[in-house]
């Protein structure tokens, strides 16, 4: 399908649809990534210190939080850097950890749906808004 066959008119609401999917899997994204830290951190005691461990896994999805929750297309664009790392994890875990694989499929599920809502919300509603990349001549 191209981009000639979309109606702008169907721009506001597909944002919409992204948004919504953004949300319902950015921020489940960064409390089970809590939880999971702090719910292996008997079993990965010699590992890391818990500190450095929430710095590392629960801070970055912290930075475009605010900009997520204000609908802001930018930081939905940017936010996918930060989510490749959590993709990247996931598909580790699932072929190094067996004993952790659910948790890493759950990781996997949730990046993939917040990857999939950010991009399609800064795509559409970056060009409700008028946004983009200018063309070269």
């Amino acid at each position: 399908m191209t981009d000639r066959s979309i109606v702008p008119e169907d721009f506001p609401r597909r944002a919409k649809i992204m948004r919504r999917l953004t949300l319902i899997s950015y921020i489940p994204l960064l409390l089970f990534v809590a939880f999971w830290q702090f719910s292996t951190r008997e079993a990965s005691l010699g590992q890391l210190p818990t500190y450095l461990s929430v710095v590392l896994w629960v801070v970055p999805l912290l930075l475009p939080l605010h900009g997520i929750i204000k609908g802001k297309p930018y930081t939905h664009a940017w936010a996918n850097f930060i989510l490749v790392w959590y993709f990247l994890h996931s598909l580790t875990t699932l072929y190094t950890h067996p004993d952790e694989r659910v948790f890493a499929a759950i990781e996997l599920l949730l990046t993939s749906l917040a990857f999939i809502g950010a991009t399609g919300y800064a795509r559409y509603q970056g060009r409700v808004l008028g946004l983009g990349l200018k063309k070269q001549k």
